[in-house]
């Protein structure tokens, strides 16, 4: 089996060669990308287990990089590695499509810990059933294509919004806690001090919910979220 191939967009060579260094200590084959251009004809032309991306690029921004890797290799594991952190950017990173977020100056141990924990989420489990399809009520999800439909009607997510929903879906109407869905669907411990649940929440509800009866999405006041087709009590 060969090395897991790593492709970091990064535009500091100090910070990209010390990356390289460091990942290639721990058994990866990286290659490097000194703007935004190159690294998205490198993820266009070549196949990467994993991609490290920095926000401040030449020639094409990090966010632009993202949408357009995540739309050629949907399965493909992002994590922005910025000094951008603010809330804000967080969340604009995540619709972009980035399944993580480290922010700068960060410790080579947690970057590891966060590749390993999404290079294990990448790969097929023996006996996952590759198309399986979940519903409720009238809300479809196939996990092998990733595709959400309600009544018939196709559904565009974001990576986060998509995984979230699939998260919620797959509880059967047990509530999800605050703590539950950031370890769950964000994979690491996320800030606590930010909404970013709430925020994806009602980003779900307005695709999920606002056009279509019964509203799905609930809230349980106190406790957390469920996905069922009746209300809370």
């Amino acid at each position: 089996m060969g090395k897991t191939r790593v492709l970091v967009i990064e535009d500091e060579p100090k910070v990209a060669a010390s990356v390289k260094t460091w990942l290639e200590e721990n058994d990866f084959s990286v290659e490097i990308a000194p703007d935004g251009a190159v690294g998205q004809y490198l993820a266009f032309n070549n196949h990467y287990d994993l991609v490290l991306l920095d926000l401040n690029l030449p020639f094409v921004n990090g966010y632009e990089v993202c949408k357009a890797i995540r739309s050629v290799r949907p399965d493909c594991p992002i994590i922005l590695v910025t000094a951008l952190g603010s809330v804000e950017q967080k969340l604009q990173g995540f619709d972009a499509g980035a399944d993580d977020y480290l922010v700068k100056p960060f410790d080579f141990r947690e970057l590891l810990a966060r590749m390993r924990a999404l290079l294990k989420k990448a790969v097929p489990q023996a006996g996952e059933r590759a198309n399986e399809v979940l519903r409720i009520a009238d809300l479809e999800v196939n996990t092998g294509f990733k595709t959400v439909f309600r009544s018939g009607k196709a559904i565009d997510l974001t990576a986060k919004e998509y995984s979230l929903l699939e998260f919620l879906m797959r509880l059967n109407g047990r509530i999800a806690s605050r703590h539950e869905i950031v370890e769950a669907v964000w994979d690491m411990n996320f800030d606590t001090g930010t909404n970013v649940v709430e925020v994806y929440i009602n980003f779900l509800r307005k695709k999920i919910d606002r056009q279509f009866e019964p509203k799905l999405i609930h809230t349980k006041q106190g406790l957390g979220y469920f996905l069922n087709v009746l209300p809370p009590a």
